[in-house]
């Protein structure tokens, strides 16, 4: 058989290297045919090919593995590639090419393996939920509303490979003893142990570690009775003491923010150079010739680790002393009739893609807020202030899922900090562009909340 029953075959993720390898080598040999150095070249790619996979953990795709995850994968895996494949010709002297055939090179390269990536990916799903074949045999104990979360997301997604065989009550009337679920488990050759933390008791998840650590069975637990259990720790070690941190945040690593900077300060150049350079003078005329006072609004916001900038935007309002109090409301009569239609299309916004540019904003990112409104949310709204480990952004997740603009209930506000801290801990370069794409569809369609 080529897949076993409850994994992969141990062959899948050689021969995967060895698809990508060849993809690889085929295509240099195409373009660069009359310089192609096959000892230098396949030596040099391909050691700096596999030190990058296995560092960026680039072929650790599992069968729970999110669409976005692997979207970020490849895009890392691009961007040190290209860097190897500019190296390679740079310490051999290679001057018969030029960049161009290099970067051509370099693309058609990653979209052939992005293509294989998601064939096989694919591919997999279709083979568990049409054969029934690479499937894992998984039990649940204890029995509660995570629990059976869990067991409506086995029914329901069954091209994820796994069978739900039993789930054990171990409270309550019909209750199972530890001891028999592990007897069961021997018996019906179960792969994976899907165990609630709070059905069990001290002694019975000792007893429970070492039969799994004994036996070469995986066990994973679902964090139900303890709210830190669903945070996305962080597992390190001070010497041999293991350490728990409350968030792994992506941006924090240099590389991420390499990524994200260089993301950045392209889209604003190409806005404030492409766009910006002739809709300002234009702009300019029009909110001029409706009202007396500056062409650009600006307004203090709180930034990234809390400290204070100015925030700029096309005034979409007549000069008013409340501008920095109170928040634009539907109906507003400051709004101008030039404004009105700025905000309802979000150009209002695109002044901002300078405060990108200065490093004082994302383009993707919690939105900030003004001064005034910031203290007010962090005393009333819990984890407001987890949104300042990270630069704002001119649009956000929250933005985009239907938490923008104006604060009617407090659900908003709420709702608006989970999306930003979702984002936080679950940063990649393709939500950004996501995000980005998502807010353009927004503002061409209309946005119901855009006022």
């Amino acid at each position: 058989m080529i897949f076993k029953s409850g994994r992969y075959s141990g062959y899948l993720r050689p021969l995967s290297y060895v698809i990508d390898l060849l993809i690889i080598h085929l295509w240099a040999f195409y373009f660069f045919s009359e310089t192609y150095d096959i000892i230098n070249f396949t030596a040099f790619v391909t050691l700096g090919w596999v030190i990058l996979s296995l560092k960026s953990s680039f072929y650790e795709i599992y069968r729970f593995t999110h669409v976005a995850k692997i979207m970020s994968l490849i895009g890392k895996q691009f961007v040190i590639f290209f860097l190897i494949v500019f190296a390679y010709f740079g310490i051999f002297n290679v001057e018969n090419h030029s960049p161009l055939a290099v970067i051509n090179y370099v693309l058609l390269v990653m979209a052939c393996i992005t293509v294989v990536k998601f064939t096989i990916y694919f591919l997999l799903k279709k083979y568990r939920l049409w054969t029934g074949g690479n499937r894992r045999k998984v039990v649940i104990i204890g029995l509660n509303k995570k629990t059976d979360q869990l067991r409506k997301f086995f029914s329901d997604n069954p091209e994820y490979g796994y069978h739900l065989d039993k789930t054990f009550n171990l409270k309550g009337k019909g209750k199972t003893t530890i001891e028999a679920c592990i007897d069961y488990i021997n018996e019906n050759n179960i792969d994976e142990i899907y165990s609630s933390v709070a059905e069990l008791d001290n002694p019975e998840l000792i007893l429970l570690i070492d039969y799994v650590d004994n036996n070469l069975k995986t066990l994973k637990f679902l964090p139900d009775n303890k709210e830190i259990y669903s945070k996305k720790l962080d597992f390190s070690y001070y010497g041999v003491l293991p350490i728990l941190s409350l968030r792994k945040i992506p941006m924090d690593e240099p590389f991420n923010q390499f990524i994200k900077r260089s993301f950045d300060i392209i889209l604003s150049l190409i806005v404030i150079i492409g766009i910006l350079s002739w809709l300002t003078p234009i702009l300019a005329i029009l909110i001029k010739l409706e009202s007396k006072g500056p062409v650009f609004f600006k307004q203090k916001r709180n930034g990234l680790d809390y400290k204070e900038f100015f925030c700029y935007k096309f005034r979409s309002m007549k000069p008013n002393p409340m501008a920095h109090l109170h928040q634009i409301s539907k109906g507003d009569t400051r709004v101008t009739s030039v404004g009105r239609i700025l905000r309802k299309t979000s150009i209002d916004e695109m002044p901002q893609f300078i405060n990108v540019l200065k490093g004082d904003m994302s383009v993707v990112g919690p939105r900030p807020h003004m001064v005034s409104h910031t203290h007010m949310y962090a005393e009333r709204i819990d984890k407001f202030m987890v949104r300042h480990f990270i630069k704002p952004g001119i649009t956000g997740l929250a933005q985009v899922s239907g938490y923008r603009g104006e604060v009617e209930t407090e659900n908003d506000i709420i709702n608006r900090v989970k999306y930003d801290i979702f984002y936080l801990e679950n940063w990649s370069l393709f939500l950004d562009i996501k995000i980005v794409f998502q807010t353009i569809y927004n503002a061409i369609k209309g946005d119901k909340k855009a006022y």
